[in-house]
């Protein structure tokens, strides 16, 4: 079983179930702040790998969601300058493990990658609350 360094955003329900997915597949898991990590252009831009500048970006942030930004009218260095000055904005969670870094928790990568004993229905990765609610603290 794997070490799984794990960049989240506390509190984050989803998060904590991710989390407990991958523990209960037997997998280490070293939780993060992803908030307050010191990301470097470099690092950061390695857990996107080939994804499209879109895919960076947190689609349950408040600024998204209220289309005060378009992440699909970004360029990579606009797009990695505001997500290292608002952490909020970064796709979650963050994961390392086996010299690899990935975003996001789609559980078809990430149970061919490390291993997953259960699947859960639906997405994994939106906020379970709905565009209406309040955001998180």
């Amino acid at each position: 079983m794997a070490i799984v360094t794990f960049y989240e955003k506390p509190g984050c329900a989803n998060n904590s179930r991710q989390k407990a997915m991958l523990a209960a597949a037997g997998h280490t898991v070293q939780a993060k702040n992803l908030l307050i990590e010191p990301w470097t252009k470099e690092r950061l831009l390695s857990f996107f790998g080939n994804r499209q500048v879109a895919e960076w970006f947190n689609r349950a942030a408040p600024r998204i969601k209220s289309g005060e930004i378009i992440p699909e009218s970004l360029d990579a260095d606009t797009a990695l300058a505001m997500l290292r000055a608002e952490p909020l904005l970064i796709r979650r969670p963050l994961i390392e493990a086996d010299g690899r870094r990935e975003t996001g928790f789609d559980q078809e990568l990430i149970d061919a990658w490390l291993g997953l004993n259960l699947r859960v229905e639906g997405n994994m990765e939106g906020c379970g609350k709905g565009h209406d609610a309040k955001p998180c603290p």
